[in-house]
């Protein structure tokens, strides 16, 4: 009786579009029968809401901006005529330079056809485009893309390493929607300084993506870059992977990137109706607010269950997370809304933490991404008549039974395949769930005050290692200590800790000249600290 009562539940809400290939099981979230009935007015509020944003309406009052990017597959939707030709115009030309690279016609300096792309780029200009790429690399790939996203050397010199002796192949694109970013200006001069160690001059292997009149599209054009595509204020970077942030380097690995933006666009069209039924971000929306109670506090754990997706988690935790976490909504309370992402590939996680996930504490949801479509080819049997595909899929549906067993709710998304159009809705899907659930906990989506203080916060930290630094090559090698440092710095805003760690770094790199050595203890208190005491000095080096 139970088996068929939650049948009867799966089919009255099972949603699927065909030509889409794409479906979602919302019947393990334990939802009253009047529970759609009591969420319709709060629905239709973010319907309309949803209308305002794609006519144009300013959603980001910090900014004064628009937030457009559903016109990015779909240009004739955009406030005014100008824009859209703008747009068609941009997909144009980022089809025709991509075919110019790979016939050969734009070339490397020393005239060999470019065969790979180092994307320089942070968050949503890397997220994005890299998710995608690897979801949808193939042995036909025209170009192997590669991918600098933080400021860390030693990564950097990693993916050096790796293209090696073909960086005179190598395209760069570098990535920055204001043109100021310090992590990708960190990338690009690293970029820059390796061209120039195998004698390549960089501006001649170089494309930029970012705001007309930036810093960054200023430098492109009075270095001769090879190429220039614009960023849109109304496009934020965790959604705009289907601008020319992903559309051109994945146009240069080879995707199809109409057939992507048309998976995209048939997603926004059913993500538009108002019958909430036939709207799957609707579904997932009110889904999300059931599970959290609209005040936020759960965890998501995505699971997809393909190779393909594994980095769907880290792009869904800047989109969901970056866009939900607010500390006020749009009436200025203080509601402190979030919704934290975490989760591994099936069935990686059968034997790490679904241990916690059944037993622990029942502070999540679990969002499984199922693929019905296994290879491109037949598959072997490979035991009980059943193919590694079918006991992968044997392990999505028997972890989704065993949580079930134990009250711990989940949804389900299914792709019949991993394509272009597949990808693109998917895309699509979540960034317009984000939407419609930001309307119905009563908070703004799109904009992230509390990113700036991380920023901020490090700008103090380089000004105070730059004085630091200063202090110490006017007196070189004169040893002090932490406290005397502090003290003849004059700067009564100090936080030792923080000079402590800036020290430590500097001194355990070379080209800062910075040296320490263990102090005697000078005091009782000096010898109970848990820490040693350091003396530190600006070596100078004899040939300076």
């Amino acid at each position: 009786m139970q088996d068929k009562k939650n049948w009867q539940k799966f089919c009255k809400y099972f949603f699927q579009d065909e030509e889409l290939g794409l479906q979602l099981d919302i019947s393990e979230v334990n939802f009253s029968e009047d529970y759609f009935k009591q969420m319709e007015p709060q629905l239709k509020e973010a319907y309309t809401r949803m209308k305002k944003l794609e006519a144009g309406a300013v959603a980001n009052p910090d900014e004064n901006r628009m937030v457009g990017h559903y016109w990015l597959r779909a240009p004739e939707l955009a406030p005014n005529a100008a824009l859209t030709t703008e747009i068609r115009n941009n997909i144009s030309n980022i089809k025709e330079f991509a075919e110019r690279i790979h016939q050969g016609t734009i070339r490397s300096e020393r005239g060999t056809l470019f065969k790979k792309v180092l994307l320089i780029g942070i968050g949503g200009s890397s997220l994005g485009p890299r998710f995608v790429s690897e979801a949808l690399n193939s042995r036909a790939a025209k170009m192997e893309l590669f991918f600098i996203d933080n400021t860390d050397p030693d990564g950097m010199d990693r993916i050096f390493e790796i293209i090696g002796e073909d960086l005179p192949s190598t395209l760069t694109v570098v990535i920055s929607k204001s043109g100021g970013t310090i992590e990708t200006r960190n990338g690009m001069e690293e970029t820059r300084h390796f061209y120039s160690k195998q004698g390549l001059d960089f501006t001649k292997h170089a494309i930029s993506i970012t705001q007309p009149g930036s810093l960054l599209d200023r430098l492109s054009i009075e270095q001769g870059w090879l190429g220039r595509f614009p960023m849109w204020d109304w496009v934020g970077g965790r959604t705009s992977v289907l601008s020319a942030v992903g559309l051109v380097p994945l146009a240069l690995q080879g995707v199809d990137i109409d057939l992507l933006l048309a998976g995209a666009r048939r997603c926004d069209s059913l993500t538009r109706s108002e019958h909430t039924l036939k709207n799957p971000a609707a579904l997932l929306a009110l889904m999300w607010y059931k599970l959290t109670g609209g005040q936020g506090g759960k965890q998501m754990v995505i699971l997809p269950y393909k190779d393909r997706l594994e980095l769907l988690t880290k792009y869904m935790q800047q989109l969901i997370m970056e866009s939900l976490g607010k500390e006020k909504d749009l009436s200025g309370e203080i509601v402190n809304q979030g919704i934290a992402v975490f989760g591994n590939k099936g069935t990686t996680d059968q034997h790490s933490y679904l241990q916690q996930l059944l037993d622990g504490p029942a502070n999540f949801f679990v969002t499984f991404i199922e693929v019905l479509k296994d290879r491109e080819f037949s598959s072997p049997f490979i035991a009980e008549e059943s193919t590694s595909g079918d006991y992968l899929h044997a392990f999505l549906l028997g972890t989704r039974k065993a949580l079930a067993t134990k009250q711990r709710e989940s949804i389900t998304v299914t792709l019949t395949e991993i394509n272009e159009r597949t990808i693109g809705a998917l895309l699509a899907l979540f960034e317009r769930t984000v939407s419609i659930y930001a309307d119905l906990i009563n908070i703004n989506a799109y904009h992230q005050p509390a990113v700036e203080l991380g920023k901020k916060g490090a700008g103090e930290v380089i000004r105070l290692k730059n004085k630091l630094v200063n202090f110490l090559r006017a007196n070189p090698n004169r040893e002090y200590r932490l406290e005397e440092i502090a003290e003849l710095l004059a700067d009564s805003q100090i936080d030792l800790v923080i000079l402590f760690k800036i020290l430590q770094h500097l001194c355990h790199n070379p080209e800062s000249q910075i040296i320490f050595r263990k102090a005697k203890p000078v005091s009782t208190a000096d010898k109970d600290n848990g820490y040693p005491s350091y003396v530190y000095q600006y070596k100078q080096r004899l040939n300076n």
